[in-house]
């Protein structure tokens, strides 16, 4: 069985699990271990203070609702801790702290026909599913199903694996085909429905995910201040032409498709959420990757609105794009949808959690105009996220759990493999260790990545006889090549000669018998680069960006006012080894401020500003903005109309 948290029974190509790729130090493999020792003990301690955990001993108990915490979706982030746990427990070959004690407590709080909230049910079953709009009751369900399948690849079947199974079927006989036609307000449950089934091997639970999926936008919801666009709800799944709504409901009710059609080999269904996806990604995302513009309604807005300063891009989106992209790249191998993984893991999942795990944005916004309110340890600031400012705790915390369980799980988002060979599509430092069917594979991957270009693949135990080893060469990439040793090249017994040859973006692949001791080395151009916005974005016209590798960059205010700024040149990176940024490479670039005259009205016929002599401004990479206090910050710079060219 793989050990990862999706394993489908067809696909291009296989995926490798937890157990299959391991994560060494370096730019992941650090943050796993920061989510290890610190991330998902935070989110214990919160769950625990809030009560969140603790409405599971209430219903189980018997208690008055009014003594329930926390909002009606608070079981969710205990269901996305323990799977987390489940994920970091086989990762430790240890049960982490707290696996036990919640399972019991979940466990003793699921009723007798399997139905199981701690918000509803505790009113007695005359509550039960009377909001599918609002109430999660589905969406929940998702998540604890999710949290068991993890348990069950990691662990075997347990008490939490039979929680799952139970409310499962309980959904099934309410839901399925003999049941009410219904469905979750928020998109989840389709996913796990289908991973269940690849687990268990029972076929109702498929079924289920297709019906949910198909039922949606005929309508199945009723109608809302947001309209039904919000829960996807306003036209059938097949028929829309790109993602709307709720990001993170959006992205989630895709992924679920993309599993049913995998499973059901129903072609046209996929092609219908790659159709979305490509949309989407064309006029509906951030330089960051990140996916959402609307505040009012965490929603994508329409193509092409994507202001930066007031930019949603939640952390759940982006976790929501990563496993969406995994889906499609498995379903098809196009390394298309790895690259934007790339960029959403490096400039979006990365950025959330502060440099101590402590704290996390829920917003990623591209530009802060003014000093967020300073964080205060312990805090819990209620109301709406914070922007500007990562926060402890949240009264809506899905983003600290969502990360916990997706830095628990990111090896198995690393490599996958075929009949072939194996494919490397996320370029960290990590060991590999799986099988094909000539024999056992073994690799070592090292790498400065994102701060070096340079990648190597050692060879640890090869089966005898040519197979593959394909690496992916990033989008952004021209001029990147791979390079490896052939013996013999000079017809000498024992002589060595290294081959180099040029390798596009996408994946490059090298077939030969490849043995222990043998090396591949890519090398990735890390040079910086300007990046000029669609003239259609109407918010950043006029403005450039800076991108080195897979990294966006930012100007933030500790290094330089950021009221106005006009931009010339980027020169040559520099290494930075200051102690509150860590080990990063930072960029420089010449910056004119400019300075406007104050006057009655903001408007006029010359467009015209009087300017300072350019001055060296320091850029840092977007994901370590905020770590050294409250900053303004902004990643668009506008555009002088100097020179731009890069300068060496």
């Amino acid at each position: 069985m793989v050990k990862g948290p999706v394993v489908p029974t067809r696909g291009v190509l296989r995926p490798l699990g937890v157990d299959e790729v391991r994560l060494a130090p370096g730019f992941w493999g650090d943050r796993q271990e920061l989510n290890a020792s610190v991330i998902l003990g935070h989110c214990l301690e919160w769950m625990t203070r809030t009560g969140w955990i603790g409405n599971f001993r209430v219903a189980a108990e018997g208690r008055p609702p009014s003594e329930l915490n926390g909002r009606e979706f608070a079981d969710s982030e205990v269901y996305k801790l323990l799977e987390g746990l489940a994920w970091e427990s086989a990762r430790a070959g240890k049960d982490a702290t707290g696996l036990e004690e919640i399972t019991g407590l979940v466990a003793a709080a699921q009723e007798r026909d399997g139905y199981l909230n701690t918000r509803f049910g505790p009113h007695g079953p005359g509550h039960r599913y009377r909001d599918l709009e609002w109430g999660h009751e589905l969406y929940c369900y998702g998540h604890l199903i999710q949290a068991a399948v993890a348990r069950a690849r990691t662990h075997g079947e347990d008490d939490l694996t039979g929680v799952a199974r139970r409310a499962a079927d309980h959904v099934y006989r309410e839901f399925g085909p003999d049941g009410r036609a219904g469905v979750c307000g928020h998109p989840e449950i389709e996913m796990a429905l289908v991973e269940l089934s690849r687990v268990t091997g029972d076929d109702r639970y498929l079924e289920q995910a297709r019906l949910f999926v198909e039922r949606r936008g005929r309508p199945a919801l009723a109608d809302i201040e947001f309209g039904r666009t919000y829960f996807q709800d306003d036209v059938p799944v097949r028929e829309a032409r790109v993602m709307r709504g709720h990001a993170v409901r959006a992205l989630y009710l895709a992924s679920g498709a993309v599993d049913v059609a995998v499973e059901t080999g129903d072609d046209e269904l996929l092609q219908a959420i790659i159709a979305q996806w490509e949309r989407t990604v064309a006029a509906r995302t951030y330089i960051t990757g990140g996916m959402g513009s609307r505040y009012s309604d965490e929603s994508f807005g329409e193509d092409h609105e994507l202001p930066p300063e007031h930019a949603y891009s939640e952390t759940c989106a982006a976790v929501a794009s990563v496993m969406l992209g995994w889906r499609l790249l498995l379903a098809t191998g196009d390394s298309r949808y790895a690259d934007l993984a790339e960029r959403t893991l490096y400039n979006v999942v990365a950025a959330s959690p502060a440099m101590d795990g402590r704290a996390f944005f829920y917003v990623n916004t591209l530009q802060q105009r003014v000093l967020g309110p300073p964080r205060v340890e312990g805090q819990w600031p209620w109301g709406r996220p914070p922007v500007g400012r990562r926060a402890p705790w949240l009264a809506v915390s899905c983003c600290p759990a969502n990360l916990g369980r997706t830095l628990a799980s990111l090896s198995a988002y690393v490599a996958t493999a075929d009949d072939h060979g194996v494919q490397l599509h996320q370029l960290t430092s990590c060991t590999i260790q799986t099988s094909l069917p000539r024999g056992s594979v073994g690799l070592r991957v090292e790498t400065g990545y994102p701060w070096s270009g340079t990648v190597t693949v050692r060879v640890l135990e090869a089966p005898g006889g040519p197979w593959r080893i394909s690496l992916r060469v990033p989008a952004w990439a021209d001029g990147a090549s791979v390079s490896w040793d052939e013996p013999g090249m000079y017809g000498e017994p024992g002589s060595y000669g290294e081959t180099r040859q040029t390798a596009d973006p996408g994946l490059v692949t090298i077939e030969r018998d490849w043995r222990p001791g043998d090396e591949l080395q890519l090398d990735l151009p890390m040079r910086p680069r300007w990046t000029r916005p669609d003239p259609r974005i109407d918010a950043v016209r006029g403005c450039v960006a800076v991108e080195r590798g897979p990294l966006v960059y930012c100007a933030e205010s500790p290094d330089a006012r950021l009221d106005s700024l006009g931009v010339d040149t980027a020169t040559s990176p520099a290494e930075s080894t200051t102690d509150d940024l860590g080990s990063a490479v930072t960029l420089t670039v010449d910056a004119c401020e400019t300075r406007p005259e104050e006057t009655p009205w903001p408007y006029g016929t010359d467009p015209s500003l009087p300017a300072g002599a350019p001055e060296p401004l320091t850029l840092i990479p977007y994901h370590l903005w905020g770590n050294r206090g409250s900053a303004t910050m902004r990643v668009w710079l506008p555009d002088a109309g100097l020179n731009t060219s890069a300068r060496r």
